[in-house]
């Protein structure tokens, strides 16, 4: 199947789809264009609540998602009034009053770029125009290995909708009858389940399968806590929250690198499970203080080992900012005139390990995993300065 025409519409201003998940957004787009309600009411409350699906299992904060749909309906004031579970190979789902919040599998949704990619539980909102023909509503927006997911409506012809559901699907219907969430609130992640979760990450033998599943775990808590810095915000972001969100985004880099360096065959970077604890435990610190009082733990092991001052040779600086510039699509002038890479839009994880595995196929050499840490990935200088020490210590 051809992907659908190009998005017709967007979703409101203030639905913040950065903010939420794939399943999230959709019932806080529905819950605000039909009932006016704020989607930040989803942040209200903060919780640590790993489930443990039993042996062989790793524990995921991601809720089952029956379960994900009904919490977050709820804390938007709504009912799930029907549900219907479309069999495989029906076709599209019946007709029914009002708008249709869909559960479907995002390898069959040529809209996002998890098409023919990936498997996974995605929502979409399913309408009619004036003509019968399928709206698709989708307001997910996301950074992802496979292109960007951005918000929009599509119009589907019958067999273009019948062809995204060849799994089945399961299809809600929603209606305003409750009082949304509204008081905020942190509920502490005890010790025990902190020392749980993170032991059963470090001690899974398959260290590819952890390090995949860390990766979307992380993603899921740094996501979750800035949505519920969102709900708080009404006066500002202290500069101490500000700090904590920025270590939680990279320490979901970190997860994320880490497992490419070992889909690779490369040495796991060692950091991200202990940082993973700490942050956790600051949650309530953090979101709870009256004023700004966390400080930031101490960089993970292997930043700033070797002082600022060390140059890269001229031939290493430039192979390092022809990597950068090529990943980035930007003219290798302008990183040489000091622009920061953090600057240039779409630099994120994706981009940042495309730049380390560039350099290590050009210059033929391997990066200490002590290393490879976002205070050295960052920036210019810090690429530069681990590209100078791998480059002497490479045989």
């Amino acid at each position: 199947m051809t992907a659908p025409a190009v998005p017709q519409t967007a979703p409101p201003a203030d639905l913040r789809a950065e903010l939420l998940d794939c399943l999230q957004v959709n019932l806080a787009w529905l819950a605000r264009a039909e009932h006016g309600v704020s989607p930040l009411v989803l942040g209200a409350r903060l919780e640590f609540t790993p489930r443990d699906d039993g042996p062989g299992h790793l524990p995921t904060v991601e809720a089952a998602t029956d379960t994900h749909v009904e919490r977050t309906a709820g804390a938007l004031g709504l009912s799930i009034t029907d549900r219907h579970t479309l069999p495989p190979g029906t076709g599209t789902p019946p007709a029914g009053p009002g708008t249709a919040y869909v559960v479907a599998d995002a390898y069959y949704l040529p809209w996002v770029p998890y098409h023919k990619h990936a498997h996974m539980d995605h929502s979409f909102l399913l309408g009619r125009d004036a003509s019968g023909r399928a709206v698709v509503r989708d307001g997910y927006h996301n950074d992802t290995p496979y292109g960007p997911a951005r918000p929009g409506t599509w119009t589907l012809t019958e067999e273009q909708l019948a062809e995204t559901l060849p799994d089945g699907a399961r299809v809600y219907r929603a209606t305003r009858t409750g009082v949304p969430q509204d008081a905020t609130e942190v509920v502490p992640a005890t010790a025990t389940a902190v020392e749980s979760y993170v032991r059963a990450y470090r001690e899974h033998p398959d260290r590819e399968e952890a390090l995949a599943r860390l990766t979307l775990e992380t993603w899921l808590l740094a996501r979750a806590r800035r949505l519920h810095a969102a709900r708080r915000a009404a006066g500002g972001t202290a500069p101490a929250v500000e700090e904590h969100l920025t270590a939680w985004g990279k320490l979901a880099e970190q997860a994320f690198l880490a497992h490419r360096r070992v889909q690779r065959g490369r040495p796991e970077p060692a950091g991200p499970l202990e940082r993973l604890a700490e942050l956790l435990h600051a949650d309530v610190r953090v979101f709870t203080a009256p004023s700004p009082a966390w400080e930031a733990a101490p960089a993970t092991a292997g930043a700033g080992t070797e002082s600022a001052g060390s140059p890269a040779t001229d031939a290493l600086r430039t192979a390092v900012v022809e990597e950068a510039a090529a990943v980035l699509r930007v003219p290798a002038a302008e990183l040489l005139a000091g622009r920061a890479l953090t600057e240039i839009p779409g630099f994120g994880s994706f981009r940042m390990v495309d730049i380390v595995e560039r350099i290590e196929e050009r210059l033929d050499i391997e990066f200490d995993a002590a290393d490879l840490v976002p205070e050295n990935l960052h920036d210019l200088d810090g690429l530069c300065r681990i590209t100078a020490r791998a480059h002497r210590e490479t045989p």
